[in-house]
């Protein structure tokens, strides 16, 4: 294995009710761990989510209401799901705009501050599309010179993406051989929530939509405290909420 890891990765693959990371649920997870001496295990779990699985989804990813009826909630494993991925590194396809920030939310509704501070996040569609421009099931063939098969199936896709990393390392001399030089490649924005409504320029943290775009939060915050307000009460994701706490928080006590 040309790919040289300091510590476990694990690859992250959800099908879930929808794209609305405040609003859906995850209905299947797949993990493929790595550890650093190249050996796997998988875990794979269908969940309850305790809402309706609109058809639009389903005739995506083929879960449906009756397959999930008995299956536990996303509550019931997390602990368990935690466990497994801790003091790991996360990878996986389109996983730092989606399959990650959708987990950071099912966390946070069970009330674990579930934390990727110091960890790589590798997303390997990144990668591909810095490079090739295609899609996953594209991805596999060229990589890998193999068919998708079971493609939306949660684990195969995460089995895929893992392969397809593997590929890129051994085609892509420039691309390096550990998860950091990966992600320094990818030089993704410096981001401070997942839903992306802040990003770090220079350090700082500063509003990524709006009226306020590229203006400091902070300094947003000290003049217009009822932003927070408004914020707190919108329908933004949890880890946009908890990051505003955070920066909010901070800012008032450097008032006082």
């Amino acid at each position: 294995m040309k790919l040289q890891l300091n510590r476990p990765i694990a690859f992250i693959d959800l099908e879930t009710t929808g794209i609305n990371l405040g609003l859906d649920r995850i209905v299947e997870i797949a993990i493929v761990r790595i550890n650093t001496d190249g050996t796997k295990t998988n875990k794979r779990k269908l969940l309850n989510p305790q809402m309706p699985i609109p058809a639009e989804s389903t005739a995506i990813h083929g879960i449906t209401n009756e397959m999930v009826k008995d299956a536990p909630t996303f509550k019931d494993v997390s602990n368990e799901i935690k466990q497994f991925i801790e003091n790991c590194d996360l990878g996986g396809y389109n996983s730092n705009r989606f399959d990650i920030p959708m987990l950071v939310e099912e966390f946070l509704r069970c009330g674990i501050n579930f934390s990727v501070d110091g960890r790589k996040l590798v997303d390997v569609q990144r990668v591909f599309h810095l490079m090739e421009q295609r899609t996953l099931s594209a991805a596999y063939q060229f990589y890998c010179s193999k068919t998708l098969e079971n493609a939306h199936s949660a684990e195969a896709d995460a089995e895929a993406t893992w392969e397809i990393l593997l590929a890129q390392v051994e085609r892509y001399p420039n691309l390096g051989t550990t998860v950091e030089a990966i992600c320094k490649f990818c030089g993704e924005d410096d981001i401070v929530d997942f839903g992306r409504r802040f990003i770090k320029q220079n350090g700082v943290e500063v509003f990524n939509f709006g009226k306020y775009k590229g203006k400091s939060v902070a300094e947003i915050l000290k003049a217009e405290p009822q932003y927070y307000d408004w914020m707190m009460r919108g329908d933004f994701a949890m880890h946009t909420k908890q990051k505003l706490t955070e920066i909010f928080n901070r800012t008032m006590l450097k008032k006082v």
